[in-house]
């Protein structure tokens, strides 16, 4: 989350007269994240939070995402829901972007994340991938491997400016994750962005699901590769296997993973590690003046990025492979 659009009190106050959630009390921008301005409204009937979209979310993509949302809590998902203006609808105008209202959810995400929290995030990713092979919408993935070639164009001038040799790494690993991405393998609804900042915990207990902005049909074992690189790491960039053995085993015993999405994990998560370092890096280039926004350090995901080169298959994850000798 983040702020990129300020929004005035009185304009506010006018927008909110479309609901039936009370009079506004206060207000405050938040400023994690990098994607969409956001804010935690306190009226008189409760907290919610408010979402002005911006910057990658297209205008016609928001029903897939809001009605998403609806589809996955009414398959025992919790994750927010939009709330519905006096005339039915989920959508508005606020500041001149295209704005939404969605329930507040208790909780906090883990700045530690530990084993358990790994679990809790592998189970629900494998009941979001299941929950949404009914959902009736489809978004292609904007950012798939297609789409990293802009990013690095965009980037690739100025990458080295903050680390040497960036852009050669990143040109040679663009080079040959676009001759070997797999194209055969299972596809469905993916959260595309389930990073400890957009999951919500009570202690061990996952209490939400958030940030739905990302979502689309592409490679499920993608969305594994992603949560494996963004759960499974220690803050010094180290793996740790028992984060990963917690979290991938959690999410086979809802679905399991084939013989090659297991295959392709290594491969994968190379993938998912380039395309946050693209992204991060567009963004560390590209903050706009007097944005309240925080961008994400973009080296982080070269170390991951280097880790996920070295990985020879599926068991460097710590996993054992049922049916396959210790």
């Amino acid at each position: 989350m983040a702020v990129y659009t300020d929004v005035a009190a009185d304009e506010l106050a006018e927008f909110l007269g479309d609901y039936d959630i009370g009079e506004l009390l206060s207000y405050k921008g938040i400023a994690e994240g990098v994607e969409n301005s956001n804010f935690l409204l306190h009226t008189s009937k409760g907290s919610f939070f408010l979402t002005l979209y911006e910057k990658r979310v297209a205008v016609g993509d928001l029903p897939f995402f809001l009605g998403l949302m609806e589809h996955l809590a009414s398959h025992g998902i919790v994750c927010p829901q939009p709330v519905k203006t006096r005339s039915g609808g989920m959508l508005g105008t606020l500041a001149g972007r295209p704005a939404a209202i969605i329930d507040f959810l208790e909780g906090v995400w883990p700045r530690k994340p530990n084993a358990a929290h790994c679990a809790a995030v592998g189970q629900v990713l494998a009941k979001l991938h299941l929950a949404g092979r009914d959902f009736p919408m489809t978004r292609a993935n904007a950012l798939s491997v297609p789409g990293w070639r802009p990013l690095f164009d965009q980037a690739a001038s100025r990458a080295d400016t903050l680390q040497h040799g960036l852009r050669q790494l990143m040109s040679d690993e663009l080079d040959q994750l676009e001759n070997s991405w797999p194209t055969d393998l299972p596809v469905g609804i993916i959260h595309a962005d389930a990073f400890p900042d957009n999951v919500l915990f009570l202690g061990d207990r996952l209490s939400g699901l958030i940030d739905f902005y990302f979502a689309c049909r592409d490679i499920l074992a993608y969305d594994v590769a992603i949560c494996l690189n963004a759960w499974c790491f220690e803050p010094d960039h180290s793996f740790n296997v028992t984060k990963a053995r917690a979290f991938l085993g959690a999410y086979g015993r809802e679905r399991r993973l084939s013989e090659a999405e297991q295959d392709a994990l290594p491969l994968l998560a190379r993938g998912a590690a380039l395309r946050i370092l693209l992204t991060r890096l567009v963004d560390w280039f590209n903050v706009p003046p007097g944005a309240m926004v925080r961008p994400k350090d973009p080296l982080e995901y070269v170390r991951k990025l280097r880790f996920q080169q070295g990985v020879a298959g599926f068991r460097d994850y710590g996993v054992e492979i049922p049916g396959l000798p210790a």
